[in-house]
């Protein structure tokens, strides 16, 4: 097993580590790693769409063993998510959407500020969250159009909205795995196969570290969570929006 493929494995166990306990963050920081290492930038984005859809798997297994999830709320943002990600898909392929990239790290970076400023408030009871499935178009298409966004965009919505941390990230975390199988159905479609040893590295390394997140996420205290998931959300966004605006 040469350095390279070790790496490839270290990368996908560390961002399932992060995506699996915050709900957010695989595809952003492996396609990040990825390129630091020399992968070129398209490859890496097919790769890691591809590992994808193993590690949301098992990450989405994990967290329904953990009892993290909320099934009636998994249903509406599985499936709205999933013809949001195939038209995402589909656009993408065809067009480039450069010039929204900014507009959704901004919008990622206040509701990173929302969070964070819902974690240093006191704790209120989780409520009921509505009208969910236009969160979940919303997030599966510029999760695919975009190159990521899912987590982001719904984990952050639902917890500004009054949703628990942790039911929040598990049943986002099951979501994406419908949303991603769609996604790449539609990428495969559009742009034909592309798999390599990155994204079994990436997937490997993922389905690893998927039960290690999960109940890392169940014993978390709820206000710690939030304040580290608002941190990555505005840390992100910032990335984001340096990288389109200096692009």
């Amino acid at each position: 097993m040469d350095q390279t493929f070790l790496a490839f494995i270290a990368i996908g166990f560390a961002a399932q580590l992060i995506d699996g306990a915050l709900g957010m963050a695989y595809g952003v920081a492996s396609t990040t790693a990825l390129v630091f290492i020399g992968v070129p930038p398209a490859v890496a984005s097919a790769n890691v769409h591809t590992a994808e859809v193993f590690t949301t798997a098992a990450s989405g297994i994990s967290h329904a063993a953990a009892r993290n999830i909320d099934w009636r709320l998994f249903r509406r943002l599985a499936l709205a998510g999933s013809v949001g990600a195939v038209l995402g898909a589909v656009l993408i392929s065809t067009i480039h959407l450069d010039a929204a990239r900014p507009l959704i790290s901004a919008y990622l970076f206040a509701m990173g500020v929302i969070v964070i400023s819902k974690a240093i408030r006191p704790p209120k009871p989780p409520k009921e969250i509505q009208k969910v499935r236009l969160l979940g178009f919303v997030g599966g298409f510029a999760d695919a159009a975009g190159g990521g966004g899912w987590g982001p965009i719904v984990v952050s919505n639902l917890i500004a909205r009054g949703a628990s941390p942790v039911i929040a990230v598990g049943t986002v975390n099951l979501a994406e795995f419908v949303v991603t199988v769609a996604a790449s159905i539609a990428f495969l479609a559009a742009l034909g196969p592309s798999f390599g040893k990155a994204a079994l590295g990436l997937l490997i390394g993922g389905v690893f570290a998927a039960p290690i997140a999960a109940f890392a996420a169940k014993r978390m205290p709820r206000r710690t969570m939030m304040a580290l998931v608002g941190c990555a959300i505005c840390g992100l966004s910032l990335f984001n929006l340096q990288q389109s605006l200096t692009g």
